[in-house]
């Protein structure tokens, strides 16, 4: 199940507006404190910069939201930028846009289209990438059972993760939630019951 989209890599980008220089800075984020550091991270890079305008949406509903201005006309930066992300649904997410000032005013919309653009840029080379849950179900069975279950798996139901050979095989399944009962099924139709259950958890993975 998709639950939000984020992006898969940190990314930079840089592009010239009416002579001013914007350089967009993005990082996955998981949290406030991590936002929090990469901003002063790339404020100590760029400290002769005109403005350093940082944003972040952070939740898996996108219920943590902050921009700054930092100089700018209010509402004309970081507000756009979280705006923009909000609405492209990418969340867990740090961007900071610097700007070296060019001589030419930009005024309100160009302000607001400068940044986003960039911060845009930056989004798309960090590659944007879909987050959903996946569950791990790992089994112990008898090695007549492996080779066909090697089979079952090529019709993508199910991917086999790890294998482990010793007196008996042991893999780890990996599989949307929601497939799991299915699996377990498919276990027991291909094992006659003859199968053991070790663990089952859960975790995230990015899917581009």
């Amino acid at each position: 199940m998709l639950l939000y989209l984020t992006i898969l890599k940190e990314s930079s980008i840089e592009q010239i507006i009416e002579r001013s220089r914007f350089i967009a800075h993005a990082r996955p984020v998981e949290t406030k404190s991590e936002a929090d550091a990469f901003f002063e991270e790339i404020r100590t890079r760029y400290r002769s910069a005109t403005h350093n305008v940082p944003a972040y949406v952070i939740g898996d509903h996108y219920q943590f939201q902050w921009a700054s201005d930092d100089g700018e006309p209010q509402g004309t930066s970081g507000a756009p930028m979280v705006h923009m992300m909000v609405e492209e649904k990418i969340t867990n997410v740090a961007i900071i846009v610097t700007r070296y000032f060019g001589g030419i005013k930009l005024g309100t919309g160009g302000l607001v289209r400068a940044y986003t653009s960039s911060a845009k840029l930056a989004l798309e080379e960090a590659i944007i990438c879909q987050v959903h849950d996946q569950n791990l179900l790992s089994v112990k069975l008898d090695y007549k059972y492996h080779g066909k279950l090697q089979n079952l798996a090529e019709n993508g139901e199910f991917r086999i993760n790890n294998t482990i050979y010793e007196d008996m095989v042991t893999v780890e399944l990996a599989m949307a939630p929601e497939k799991t009962q299915e699996i377990r099924g498919l276990l027991a139709n291909l094992t006659g019951g003859q199968y053991q259950e070790l663990n089952l958890r859960q975790e995230r993975i990015k899917i581009i």
